[in-house]
């Protein structure tokens, strides 16, 4: 039997500063708000806010960390599993996260928009899961033909992949299926580069007679740099 008298559960603390600076930035502006306005809407002390976040970027985006370290973990015990399927699968965690609570992540897609300086650190943090990708992809692929190669670029067909689904989720206010979306970009990614589809570095992909819609190739030459090729990946997802 429930006690009704019992207190609710307190939120953690991390939770609390984050939910108080995010309600702040939206009425008041990023730049606006400072550490001491957002501690005391919390309730707490400066020294509280900085144990939790280095700074006041890090509170837009308090749960990224806890994302990459599930993100580590899946990949580390992924196993035999077809590399670029499973570092779709590992991409789909960050979407998870999203969805968890689209509200708020529609609202900071919004604020990141109207920030230079949010925008500019959400790359970062983008980047960090890109690098994440990479690494487990580089150790899958070893010493094969051009291995180091093949792993920067599937990762960062991954994340190209992953964030223009999300982006169209997000830009639609959280009306769309995002996994749909996110889903559809994926397989162009695991057709153009899953296994059997990609002999080297060259991204190219045959008609097989499946029923999985239509078959995208995509050439690029031998020395043009990563960015070019991740662009027009990203240009094609972008016309399905």
């Amino acid at each position: 039997m429930t006690d009704a008298r019992r207190p609710a559960k307190k939120a953690p603390m991390r939770e609390v500063l984050a939910e108080a600076a995010f309600q702040l930035f939206l009425e008041r502006g990023f730049e606006r708000t400072t550490v001491d306005d957002i501690v005391a809407r919390a309730g707490v002390g400066r020294r509280s806010f900085f144990r939790y976040f280095p700074s006041k970027e890090d509170a837009v985006f308090p749960d990224h960390e806890r994302c990459l370290a599930d993100m580590t973990a899946f990949l580390a015990a992924a196993g035999d599993v077809e590399p670029v399927d499973a570092v779709c699968d590992a991409a789909s965690l960050v979407l998870r996260m999203y969805a968890a609570n689209p509200e708020f992540s529609v609202q900071r897609y919004r604020l990141t928009r109207e920030v230079p300086g949010l925008r500019t650190y959400e790359l970062s943090v983008v980047r960090r899961y890109e690098q994440t990708l990479a690494g487990y992809l580089r150790e899958r692929y070893g010493d094969a033909r051009d291995g180091a190669l093949r792993a920067e670029v599937i990762a960062a067909s991954v994340v190209a992949a992953h964030n223009n689904g999300l982006r169209t989720w997000l830009r639609s206010g959280g009306e769309v299926d995002a996994e749909t979306a996110v889903d559809h970009a994926f397989g162009l990614v695991r057709r153009v580069w899953g296994s059997g589809a990609a002999g080297d570095v060259s991204p190219r992909s045959a008609d097989d007679g499946s029923a999985d819609g239509d078959v995208v190739v995509m050439v690029a030459a031998k020395n043009a740099p990563m960015w070019r090729v991740v662009q027009q990946i990203e240009s094609v997802i972008g016309q399905g």
